[in-house]
């Protein structure tokens, strides 16, 4: 669980209602809500494939997920196969794929055992990574996309509260709920697009610049052992990925 956005959603929330004080009742519009979500919802259906549009709420559960890669751990993983690779011959990592749980790992060592080439091996690794990238893209476009369309019915409901108000002037009963139409679809617009969408649009941007360094620091490893880079130089290629006082050595 990323505590991050949990806390960042009851924070923003619970200070917006508590800005609203005793009031919260004089922002609850049904008409104003119909608009702005119902608007949005539809719009968004236009512009993304139902697929997009089914999924939204996994790609959401996203954001609340907070993944631990050990990225030492990869890197010590890459230079034990390095030596191994040097002293022994690339041949004896075939064995040493079965405890390893990341696929993409599996992949690239067997690829460097089935005695590829390191450009052919970075070719077919990082066409997988475009691949993952242009995915997780997808997700972050969706939400994008919605952030940018709620302001845009809440303008949309904005304009058709002032219509009906100025229709009915001559009432004064009406002004009131005309008006309110008018205001809360800005407010709720406001509401989803800066709250909620953008949000989860730059924290998808975030994970999956995190998953794409992790799997680019995993790349540079394989291409490292099956090129029969000195582990020491290759520990120091791959502790690059790492910030500063998160390097390690194995040779000291």
């Amino acid at each position: 669980m990323d505590i991050a956005t949990v806390i960042g959603f009851v924070a923003a929330f619970g200070l917006i209602l508590l800005g609203m004080g005793s009031q919260v009742v004089l922002f609850i519009d049904p008409a104003s809500a119909m608009i702005v979500i119902g608007g949005t919802i539809g719009a968004t259906m236009i512009q993304f494939p139902l697929e997009d549009v089914l999924n939204a709420v996994g790609v959401a559960k996203n954001t609340f997920k907070a993944e631990k890669r050990d990225h030492q751990g990869v890197i010590t993983m890459m230079v034990d196969f390095a030596s191994k690779a040097r002293k022994e011959g690339i041949l004896v990592l075939e064995n040493a794929t079965a405890d390893i749980d990341d696929l993409f790992i599996k992949k690239g060592v067997m690829l460097a055992v089935d005695g590829m080439e390191p450009p052919v091996i970075q070719g077919v690794l990082e066409n997988e990574v475009d691949n993952i990238e242009d995915r997780h893209s997808k997700g972050a476009d969706f939400f994008g996309g919605m952030a940018a369309l709620a302001p845009a019915f809440g303008l949309i409901g904005t304009l058709i509260g002032l219509i009906l108000m100025l229709q009915s002037m001559d009432d004064p009963s009406s002004i009131g709920p005309a008006m309110a139409v008018a205001l809360l679809t800005t407010f709720y617009g406001a509401i989803l697009a800066n709250v909620i969408f953008t949000p989860l649009a730059g924290k998808l941007k975030v994970r999956s610049k995190e998953e794409i360094l992790y799997m680019n620091l995993i790349l540079e490893g394989i291409i490292g052992i099956a090129s029969g880079d000195n582990p020491r130089m290759l520990e120091q290629k791959l502790n690059a990925y790492l910030r500063p006082h998160l390097r390690k050595s194995s040779f000291d």
